[in-house]
C-alpha cells in the first residue's frame, strides 16, 4: 500500500495510527491545533517517513486522512482540502468533554453523520473508534495471523469503505462492514463492541485507580471478525455519548 496518510489530531489514537502506518511503510503527515513545532519529538521518533504540518496541509497531502480530535471541534476540520477524499472518522461523543450536542442527544444523526454533513464533499468512513489506543497498537497483527483482530467500519460510499479496509489491513486489522453512517452507532460508546472486548479480562478486585492504570497497560485480547459481527448485531441503541468514569468500564 503506497500511500501518504494525513493525520488531523495527534493525540493517543492518531499517534498509534502513525506508528503502525510508518511500520507498514506508509508516509505520514501529522498535524494538530497547536502547530507543527509541537510534533517534533513524535516526528523524530517516527523517522524519515513522517513530517509535521498544519491540519490544512495534512488534509491536502494525504491520499487518505484520519481525523481524531475531540468531537466538539468537528466543525474546525478543514473541509476544502478534504474535498473528494476519503476521511476516516475515529471520533466519539463524550458530552463531559465535547459539551452537549442537541442533535446527538436526540439520537437523530449519528456523530459520523454530523461529520459527513460538515465534510459534504468528502467520503466519511467510521473506523478505529472502538479500541483503546494502547490496544490499537499492541493488537495489530500481519494479515492471516490466527490472533488477528477485526474492527467495525461504517460508511455511505462503498469505494471509500474499501479504501478504509485496505488501510486497516496495512495497519494490522481485519474489518467488518456494519453498514452506513446511520448504522455507525453500533460501534459507539456504550455498545458491546466498544473497547471492552479488546481489553481482555480485568483482574478481580480492582478499584477505579487500578483499573485506569490497567486500561493503558493491558496487552489486550484478540477480537475476531465473527465476534465483531456478533457484538455489533446485538447492539441496542441507547442514549448517545459516553463517559470516562468507572461506569464506562464495569
Amino acid at each position: 500500500m503506497n500511500k501518504t496518510l494525513g493525520l488531523i489530531g495527534s493525540g493517543n489514537i492518531n499517534s498509534a495510527v502513525a506508528r503502525l502506518a510508518v511500520a507498514a511503510g506508509l508516509d505520514v503527515v501529522l498535524s494538530n491545533s497547536r502547530g507543527p513545532e509541537t510534533l517534533a519529538d513524535l516526528v523524530a521518533e517516527l523517522g524519515e517517513h513522517a513530517r509535521a504540518a498544519t491540519p490544512a496541509e495534512a488534509a491536502e497531502a494525504g491520499d487518505l486522512v484520519v481525523v481524531s480530535i475531540p468531537l466538539g471541534a468537528y466543525e474546525k476540520i478543514p473541509a476544502g482540502p478534504l474535498a473528494g477524499k476519503t476521511v476516516i472518522d475515529t471520533m466519539n461523543y463524550y458530552p463531559e468533554r465535547d459539551g452537549r450536542i442537541a442533535e446527538l442527544d436526540a439520537n437523530e444523526p449519528t456523530s459520523s453523520e454530523l461529520v459527513q454533513r460538515h465534510l459534504a464533499d468528502s467520503r466519511v468512513v467510521k473506523a478505529a473508534n472502538n479500541v483503546v489506543f494502547s490496544q490499537l497498537f499492541s493488537l495489530a497483527r500481519p494479515s492471516g495471523a490466527p490472533d488477528r483482530s477485526a474492527v467495525p467500519v461504517a460508511g455511505d460510499d462503498v469505494a471509500a469503505k474499501a479504501e478504509a479496509v485496505r488501510l486497516l489491513d496495512a495497519l494490522g486489522y481485519d474489518a467488518v462492514d456494519i453498514g452506513t453512517l446511520a448504522d455507525s452507532w453500533r460501534s459507539e460508546p456504550g455498545t458491546p463492541v466498544y473497547c471492552k472486548p479488546y481489553l481482555g479480562e480485568r483482574p478481580a478486585g480492582m478499584g477505579w485507580p487500578e483499573t485506569q492504570e490497567w486500561l493503558y497497560q493491558s496487552p489486550g485480547a484478540p477480537v475476531s471478525a465473527d465476534r465483531v459481527r456478533e457484538l455489533t448485531a446485538a447492539a441496542v441503541r441507547g442514549p448517545a455519548g459516553g463517559g470516562f468514569g468507572p461506569d464506562a468500564w464495569t
